[in-house]
């Protein structure tokens, strides 16, 4: 019995409040907004991606102690998530002059082009050119 196909569609985001992520993304890193649907009771159904048809964030408004405890450290304090572009110094350029922080250097590595950045609530992220 052969396995159906399959595609890694989204990933949960936890974030403190839908419309400051919304605009976070889509001004600082160029992302789309893709749905924004009302779930009622203050819930909404938010997907954010790069335009690229990939994997998409679903943004998830924190509830309660543990949700809201964990805005900002999705991955620990390692980078957990990675953004590719063609031309990172452009990329990087425009995402400082939007308010990104990045933490270093553009440096290289085998793999390519790399430099860290934090996202609006402090998770650590890769922005990245990868080597042909």
């Amino acid at each position: 019995m052969s396995q159906p196909a399959q595609t890694l569609a989204a990933i949960t985001y936890l974030v403190a409040d839908y419309d400051e992520a919304i605009d976070w993304f889509t001004r600082a890193l160029g992302f789309e907004l893709i749905s924004d649907q009302d779930l009622g009771e203050g819930k909404r159904w938010v997907e954010i991606g790069a335009g690229d048809g990939g994997v998409k964030l679903l943004l998830a408004r924190a509830r309660g102690v543990q949700q809201v405890a964990a805005i900002g450290a999705s991955a620990g304090d390692r980078v957990g998530f990675f953004l590719h572009t063609t031309d990172l110094e452009t990329k990087r350029a425009w995402m400082e002059h939007e308010g990104v922080r990045f933490e270093e250097a553009t440096r290289h590595e085998p793999y390519g082009k790399v430099a860290v950045f934090r996202d609006l609530y402090g998770n650590r992220w890769d922005l990245l050119e990868p080597t042909a």
